[in-house]
């Protein structure tokens, strides 16, 4: 199964510029973990639920941060005519739960997230498991 059979089309793309609230805004209003980050027609980064929780509010900032100050830079992409047993492979390899979807004039495509996987029927690959590791010691002790 080709990338393009699973993943999500309809992408919204933030601004660096925007504030971590509008980020956190539209990834509610979508019921996603993610969002593209774009200027000047380039994908500059990946903005996640993630990033705005440890990167952003547990270092002290506001909801006026902007984007580009707690954005992943370096962003994972895949093809959209890959197969998906190869960009399971990666994704694990990576420890990352979604990747831009590009397709080969360097354009913004989709995402393709473990969800999208699952959910297309693909037969999901042990090394996909490497994304979702567990974090550290939790204490349901008050």
């Amino acid at each position: 199964m080709k990338v393009s059979e699973a993943m999500t089309n309809d992408v919204r793309i933030a601004n660096p510029d925007d504030t971590i609230r509008e980020a956190a805004q539209t990834l509610a209003e979508l019921d996603a973990g993610a969002l593209p980050v774009g200027e000047d027609d380039k994908l500059v980064g990946m903005i996640t639920d993630r990033d705005i929780a440890i990167r952003a509010i547990a270092e002290g900032k506001g909801p006026d941060t902007k984007v580009r100050d707690v954005m992943t830079p370096d962003v994972k992409y895949c093809f959209d005519d890959q197969e998906i047993d190869e960009v399971q492979k990666n994704m694990g390899e990576n420890r990352v739960r979604r990747m831009a979807v590009i397709n080969h004039d360097k354009r913004l495509v989709g995402i393709l997230s473990f969800a999208d996987i699952v959910l297309s029927g693909a037969k999901v690959d042990q090394a996909l498991t490497g994304a979702s590791q567990p974090g550290g010691a939790h204490s349901t002790a008050a």
